[in-house]
C-alpha cells in the first residue's frame, strides 16, 4: 500500500463563510487553495476519502470539502512524513489561511489561497521537486 503526500487542490465559487468544528469559524475568499496532508498509513485510502461524499466530518479539511470541490490532486509516493515540508514550502510563496489543519504539528497553517489555479498548481509541484518527491498531477479532474 502507497504511502506519501498530497495536495488537494480546491476550487471555491464565491466568498464564504464556513465554520471548521464547534468554535472556528473562517472567511474564505472565492478562488483556489491547496490543502497538504498525508497518508502513511495508504495513500488511496486517503484520497478515496477525501473524494467521498458520504464521510463523517473528522479533520478540518472535511469540513472545508463541504463548500468548495475538489479539482485537481497532486502527490507523491513517500514512507516519510513529508506534509510540514511541502507546507513549509508553499507559505513562502502562497497566502495562508492561518491555523488550518495543523493542530498536531507546529507549522502555521496546511491550507493556502490563490486568485489563480495554475500559479498554485506550479507553486505545489515546484515545492514537491524542491524536496526530491515526484510529483503525480491528477489533472483530469472536473473543472466545472
Amino acid at each position: 500500500m502507497a504511502k506519501g503526500v498530497y495536495v488537494l487542490i480546491l476550487g471555491l465559487d464565491d466568498d464564504r463563510d464556513i465554520t471548521v468544528g464547534k468554535r472556528r469559524r473562517y472567511r474564505f475568499r472565492k478562488g483556489w487553495y491547496a490543502y497538504v496532508g498525508s497518508a502513511l498509513s495508504g495513500l488511496e485510502r486517503r484520497l478515496r476519502r477525501h473524494l467521498s461524499n458520504t464521510k463523517s466530518r473528522h479533520w478540518n479539511i472535511d469540513y472545508l470539502l463541504e463548500g468548495t470541490s475538489i479539482r485537481n490532486i497532486i502527490y507523491a509516493e513517500s514512507g516519510e512524513r513529508k506534509e510540514c515540508d511541502v507546507a513549509q514550502r508553499l507559505s513562502q510563496r502562497l497566502a495562508v489561511v492561518e491555523g488550518f489543519g495543523c493542530s498536531d504539528c507546529r507549522c502555521c497553517s496546511h491550507l493556502f489561497f490563490c486568485s489563480e489555479r495554475q500559479m498554485l498548481e506550479n507553486t505545489t509541484i515546484a515545492a514537491f521537486m524542491h524536496l526530491c518527491l515526484v510529483p503525480t498531477d491528477c489533472n483530469n479532474m472536473p473543472t466545472g
